[in-house]
C-alpha cells in the first residue's frame, strides 16, 4: 500500500494527507513544531529531519503501519477551488521560484507559445493581462486533467478529491477535513486531539506562505478571473471538489464554504 504526499509527527500521533496550495507550509511547520518546540528554518516541504514524510525511504514502513492501524489522527485540509486555481497560477506560472528560476524549466514558454498565457517579468514589475492570461491557463489545465496533455496534471492545480482519494483507497480512513478559510477553528480540533509535547497558540504562529512575495499581485476580485466559460471549465474539472467540500460554484466571489464536510461521504466517494 502506499500513501504518497502523507506525512506524520514524529511522536506517531498524527497523520497529515497533504493538499497543495491548502495551508500546507503551515501545517507542516505545526506538525514540526509540536514535536521538535521550534519551526523549521526554511521551506518544510524541504525539511529531512523532523518529520516523517512517504518520500523518505526510511518513514515509509512506520507511515504505512500508522495508517492502517489507524493509530494517529488523520486529517487534511482543503480550500475553495476557485482561490486555489488563481493561487496556484500566481505562484507557479506567474511567480518566480525560491531557486530564482520558473516552475518546471521549460513550462511557462510552452504556455505562452501553446495557450498564448503571458506572465510579465519582475524587471517590469510583472505587467500583463492577469484575466486573459489566467482564463488560457484555465483551459491548460483543463486539458492536462481531462486528457493529460500536452503534460500530467501537476500537484498544484490537480483536484483536492484526487489526492484525498489515495489514503482512503489505501486503507486510511480521515478523522477530519477541515477548511483554509476556517483554519484556526479546523486546525485546533487537530491539537486538541494529538496531546502535542509542545503546546501551540494558533493566534500567534506565524502563516507560512513560501510563495509570498516571489511574484505578481493579483489585481482584482476573485468573480472578475472567472466569466461564463471559465466557471464552465471550473465545474468540468473541479465539480467533484465543488459537491464534496460543500463550496459555492454558483458565486465565485464566495470564498467560504456552505457547510461541513461529512465524511462518511468523503469516504463512500472516494473509496472506490
Amino acid at each position: 500500500m502506499t500513501f504518497p504526499g502523507t506525512w506524520m509527527t514524529l511522536s506517531e500521533s498524527t497523520v497529515y494527507r497533504v493538499v497543495p496550495k491548502c495551508a500546507c507550509s503551515t501545517i507542516g511547520q505545526i506538525l514540526y513544531y509540536v514535536d521538535k518546540g521550534s519551526f523549521f528554518d526554511g521551506d518544510i516541504h524541504d525539511a529531512t529531519e523532523g518529520l516523517h514524510k512517504w518520500a523518505s525511504e526510511e518513514s515509509k514502513e512506520l507511515i504505512s503501519r500508522n495508517v492502517r492501524a489507524h493509530k494517529g489522527f488523520t486529517f487534511s485540509c482543503v480550500r475553495n477551488p476557485y482561490t486555489r486555481i488563481l493561487s496556484s497560477f500566481f505562484d507557479k506560472i506567474a511567480g518566480i521560484q525560491r531557486n530564482g528560476k520558473r516552475y518546471r524549466g521549460n513550462l511557462v514558454p510552452m504556455l505562452t507559445q501553446k495557450y498564448g498565457v503571458e506572465v510579465g517579468s519582475p524587471e517590469t514589475g510583472f505587467e500583463f493581462d492577469q484575466v486573459k492570461s489566467f482564463r488560457r491557463f484555465l483551459l491548460f489545465a483543463r486539458d492536462t486533467i481531462r486528457w493529460r496533455r500536452p503534460m500530467d496534471p501537476d500537484i498544484h492545480w490537480s483536484a483536492m478529491s484526487g489526492h484525498i482519494s489515495t489514503l482512503i483507497v489505501n486503507g486510511g480512513r480521515f478523522d477530519h477535513i477541515f477548511f483554509t478559510e476556517k483554519f484556526n477553528e479546523g486546525m485546533q480540533v487537530v491539537l486538541d486531539n494529538i496531546n502535542p509535547a509542545h503546546p501551540v497558540d494558533l493566534a500567534t504562529i506565524p502563516r507560512f506562505n513560501e510563495s509570498e512575495g516571489h511574484g505578481p499581485k493579483r489585481l482584482h476580485p476573485v468573480e472578475d478571473y472567472f466569466d461564463d466559460l471559465s466557471m464552465h471549465l471550473m465545474y468540468e474539472i473541479y465539480k467533484r471538489d465543488f459537491r464534496l467540500f460543500n463550496y459555492d460554484f454558483e458565486n465565485p466571489a464566495n470564498k467560504m464554504p456552505l457547510g461541513e464536510v461529512d465524511l462518511d461521504e468523503v469516504h463512500a466517494k472516494l473509496g472506490k
